[in-house]
């Protein structure tokens, strides 16, 4: 039906960034559909996101799960194609750069359904990341481009995008953590894992950081570095675990590698965070907002205003300990200004233009 909003989200990221639009949305009374691709299927990577973000069920779940980058991409694909006209939206949205967002969008193309991309022109500038492919790939089709930042919209221009398509709205991410905030208590999740008030937390999937054997290496000497300054929190991501093992991880009173956690826990034990190591995007903003220390294992960042605005800096495995030394010396200090528009209301702002794009309006 030509009213409705189809949105496609298959990972984690997405569904904290789809949670404020699909809020917003519903408040506007805009028929909706959530098609959930699978590609985060445990509950702990998943359902869990969807219960305590008030998400609703999707209405449809393709069960794809896991697989190669090829095999997944390709699987989402047939799935959708058979899904997407049964709805028949109006507009199909996407989120992110996770296999589900290009395999949503060039579906979506070719069947001639109208698209937009939330956190459109983020780029890194690095092709061997499969995510920077995947959010070139969904801009250059997208009917419509919400931007986080100002530099995104610079990046979509150099690449040719009309400018009528591109709408600064803010972070929808920044959204769901302001309306947790005074749900985010770092004392209960600090006492499940049995870790004290002084700690660090860790999170690494990246596979330029644990897929080879070497990097895997590199990446636990610098954990167990890191561990003899600071009692270290590791909720561990099923990607790279195996790796991770081989080359030495393992849990201890220093490290506690866990599994992984669910939203309003992760986030509170960030909150109480002397510092965060971190190879994943969305955590380099959700520390900017909190104040807290951010050490990015990456040689490039798609979000350089959580440098420029926030508490992040690029490190390598062999620098996190000492860049961690300086960290924890320095203690915690929040930024005096938020990115622009940083302010809990990205979701409303996307939702007010979709609704206009649904009625006709430019």
């Amino acid at each position: 039906m030509a009213e409705t909003v189809a949105h496609i989200v298959g990972a984690r990221p997405n569904f904290i960034k789809a949670a404020p639009v699909v809020n917003a949305l519903g408040r506007l009374g805009r028929r909706q559909v959530v098609i959930h691709t699978g590609q985060h299927y445990d509950d702990r990577m998943s359902a869990v996101f969807f219960r305590e973000l008030g998400l609703p069920t999707p209405d449809m779940d393709l069960g794809i799960g896991s697989g190669s980058h090829a095999r997944q991409t390709a699987a989402i694909m047939i799935a959708l194609e058979d899904a997407l006209p049964e709805v028949d939206p109006g507009l199909v949205l996407l989120y992110g750069d996770v296999n589900s967002t290009v395999a949503g969008a060039l579906v979506a193309a070719k069947l001639g359904y109208a698209t937009g991309h939330v956190e459109a022109g983020l780029r890194s500038f690095d092709r061997t990341m499969p995510e920077e492919v995947n959010r070139v790939l969904t801009d250059a089709v997208a009917d419509l481009l919400f931007a986080t930042s100002p530099e995104a919209i610079g990046n979509l221009g150099r690449e040719g995008i009309d400018p009528v398509k591109v709408h600064l709205v803010g972070n929808p991410m920044i959204d769901t953590l302001l309306a947790h905030l005074d749900h985010l208590d770092p004392g209960p999740a600090r006492a499940a894992i049995g870790v004290g008030e002084r700690y660090a937390v860790v999170t690494l999937h990246r596979p330029a950081n644990v897929d080879g054997a070497e990097s895997a290496r590199r990446v636990v000497a610098a954990l167990d570095g890191l561990a003899e300054l600071v009692d270290v929190v590791l909720p561990l991501h099923p990607r790279g675990r195996s790796t991770l093992e081989a080359a030495g991880l393992r849990s201890r009173d220093a490290l506690r590698v866990v599994e992984p956690l669910g939203y309003l826990d992760f986030v509170s034990l960030v909150r109480g965070a002397v510092l965060v190591v971190t190879d994943s995007g969305g955590i380099q903003e959700e520390t900017t907002i909190l104040g807290v220390p951010c050490l990015t294992v990456r040689p490039n960042t798609e979000r350089p205003i959580t440098v420029t605005h926030g508490t992040n800096r690029l490190v390598t495995p062999e620098r996190v300990v000492e860049e961690a030394r300086r960290s924890l010396a320095d203690g915690r200090a929040i930024p005096p200004e938020p990115p622009p528009l940083w302010d809990g209301h990205a979701g409303e702002r996307i939702a007010r233009i979709v609704a206009d794009r649904l009625d006709g309006n430019r």
